[in-house]
């Protein structure tokens, strides 16, 4: 069977270094830093006591007062990145078949600042007071749902929850909703606001954190020597998907091409990866098998690269398993050393990421890289970004429950 081509034709995001596309691709170039001690909250008491938020977010003429209250702060990033992603796309939304355009987006947590503050509600006042919208505030599939009916996209229509893999999950079911001739348009990523007292609490007690509290600028440090855990991260990343001939007969204009996805299981822990990153490299093969690359195709990787001491060595064990030498002329690089980790959210802004490398023949850093591991010596792009031709990247994400998601996207030609 041949498959239909897919392309990326629209993107949006919501990041701790920029609430659109090009303030955010800006500020990768950059070296932006996105992490600074939490304002959401009073995290005094918490042992780690900053993040990357975003700033000086606004709903100002997408959303209005009344639907802004009746959204999780996690709902209302996936709509503001939404919105950028129609517009960017070029959509005509009278002139397409809304029959055929769907919605994939997914959230690792959900709503979980409305659960916390209806629960006090609960606690405080009794089960009267808790408000009629509180489930689908919370609900972790409502993001897509209210992009759907925004847009009036009756197609597909859904989330995928998968831990940090999620958005990528979600990119991946709607490339192949496409691919198989379900959809003919997808908007589809991740969104995520996990920045609460309870969400980062909970990160605390499983030691998962960076708790570099007295220099947080510098403490997402993917690969690099004195790592001690992740720097948690919120936002939106979503994208506009179509298929091929789709996009060319609108004359839109295309960012890149998605052309092969990966999903594996580690099947070995709740939240350690295999050893040697086993289910990652099943993953990126799968992912550059479906794209009928050849391994010494892919210029770039965007790593899960979280900033812990496991996942950095056996990403980085799986990476040399699978490409061999290969993997040393290759760049990779974490974004999430700028942004912070996502979570559910991680895959769709990384996906923004590695379409622009592949559009621009650059390739993002990771900063805060000033001592080499001797377990992770690879090219991480370290502190500057670098030129270079990229006509294929893959972008990996893997998840708590052993969940790996990678695609692949190329230059379209």
């Amino acid at each position: 069977m041949n498959h239909r081509r897919v392309v990326v034709t629209g993107m949006g995001v919501v990041t701790a270094i920029g609430n659109n596309v090009k303030d955010f691709w800006e500020g990768l170039l950059e070296g932006r830093n996105g992490v600074a001690d939490i304002t959401h909250f009073d995290a005094s008491q918490h042992s780690t006591r900053f993040g990357a938020e975003v700033k000086h977010f606004s709903v100002e003429g997408i959303l209005t007062p009344l639907e802004t209250r009746r959204m999780d702060v996690y709902t209302q990033y996936a709509m503001v990145a939404a919105d950028e992603a129609v517009r960017h796309s070029g959509l005509d939304l009278e002139k397409i078949n809304l029959d055929r355009a769907g919605v994939v987006v997914g959230s690792g947590i959900g709503g979980i600042l409305s659960f916390e503050q209806e629960h006090a509600k609960f606690v405080a006042h009794g089960p009267r007071r808790v408000s009629p919208y509180f489930v689908p505030q919370m609900i972790s599939d409502i993001a897509a749902g209210q992009i759907s009916i925004r847009y009036r996209l009756r197609g597909p229509n859904y989330a995928t929850v998968s831990a940090c893999a999620t958005a990528s999950h979600a990119i991946g079911d709607a490339v192949r909703l496409i691919k198989y001739g379900d959809a003919d348009v997808m908007v589809t990523g991740g969104s995520e606001a996990p920045i609460t007292p309870m969400g980062v609490a909970g990160f605390c007690s499983m030691k998962a954190l960076s708790q570099r509290n007295d220099d947080p600028t510098h403490a997402s440090r993917p690969f690099e020597r004195d790592r001690d855990g992740f720097v948690i991260g919120e936002g939106a990343g979503i994208l506009v998907l179509e298929e091929l001939e789709h996009a060319r007969k609108r004359g839109a204009t295309i960012y890149a091409e998605v052309c092969g996805v990966g999903f594996t299981a580690d099947a070995h822990h709740v939240t350690a990866p295999a050893p040697g990153g086993e289910g990652a490299v099943r993953a990126m093969r799968r992912a550059v098998e479906d794209a009928g690359l050849n391994l010494d195709e892919v210029d770039y990787i965007n790593a899960h690269g979280t900033s812990t001491p496991y996942n950095d060595k056996n990403e980085s064990a799986a990476i040399k398993t699978l490409f061999g030498d290969h993997a040393y002329r290759l760049n990779v690089s974490s974004t999430k050393s700028m942004v912070g980790h996502l979570l559910g959210a991680a895959g769709g802004v990384e996906a923004v990421a590695a379409a622009l490398a592949v559009k621009h023949d650059v390739v993002p850093p990771t900063i805060n890289y000033e001592n080499p591991d001797p377990e992770c010596d690879l090219n991480y792009t370290p502190n500057a970004a670098q030129e270079r031709t990229v006509n294929a990247a893959i972008s990996n994400t893997f998840g708590f429950g052993g969940h790996n998601a990678c695609l692949a996207v190329r230059k379209y030609v």
